[in-house]
């Protein structure tokens, strides 16, 4: 953005300075209405993110980043948490409820506690003497693994089934959870942009439209040429 700002204003002055000591007076003209479109230009966009002493509206995404922050949640909130959204993503295009791959989460869960209340319930039971008699607690360890991988296995079947996704899906999409979902997204959402500061705000937007912002000068410059032009055809 500098450099295409600072090459049209350059070239608009060079061609003021030319047209004054060549007394080309057309050129003089053109150049001062470019020199002008572009030095404008670059002046607003400079006010756009810069407070300047003085001058009313300068810095204005600054002084205004509580409402930018505010647009952007209001945006999250209501265009993309909503509860039309949140009933799409839980069903399937065909209209079936979403099935959500557990694997990972099953596969990395502790079955340990699993196991122990298996032995507990057994040392409970009837087969609690026997179960001394072979070396109590002890006797039991060598199922420990095989206990735990085909309980993990079952969860995942479970898991996976049609009837499952449709329980969860019937529980996760009452209107309650909805809810307890938004407000736990929306509280979210309200600290991650508290942490913006006009800075960062200023800096966002500056890099969204850094590169169309010094093609507002360059074409301010040109098109205050064509008007000079104009108006010196105009005189004659």
């Amino acid at each position: 953005m500098f450099n295409k700002s600072f090459i049209t204003n350059l070239i608009a002055a060079l061609a003021c300075v030319l047209g004054w000591l060549f007394s080309i007076n057309w050129l003089l003209t053109m150049a001062l209405f470019a020199l002008s479109g572009a030095l404008t230009n670059w002046i607003a966009v400079h006010m756009l993110f810069e407070k300047i002493p003085g001058l009313y509206g300068s810095g204005i995404i600054q002084i205004k980043f509580k409402e930018f922050k505010a647009g952007i949640k209001s945006l999250i909130m209501e265009q993309f948490f909503t509860v039309e959204n949140f009933n799409k993503f839980l069903s399937e295009k065909s209209g079936q409820a979403h099935h959500f791959d557990l694997k990972p989460i099953i596969a990395d869960t502790d079955m340990t506690p699993a196991f122990d209340s298996l032995v507990a319930t057994i040392k409970q039971s009837s087969f609690g003497g026997m179960l001394e008699m072979f070396g109590g607690d002890a006797a039991l360890l060598p199922l420990k693994e095989p206990f735990v991988e085909k309980l993990k296995s079952s969860v995942i079947e479970i898991t996976e089934s049609d009837q499952f996704a449709e329980k969860l899906k019937a529980n996760v999409s009452s209107q309650q959870n909805i809810e307890e979902m938004m407000a736990k997204v929306d509280t979210l959402v309200e600290q991650r942009l508290e942490e913006l500061t006009p800075a960062m705000v200023k800096d966002i937007i500056q890099q969204m439209i850094k590169s169309h912002l010094g093609w507002l000068v360059v074409w301010g410059g040109v098109f205050g040429g064509l008007i000079g032009l104009l108006a010196h055809l105009l005189n004659y």
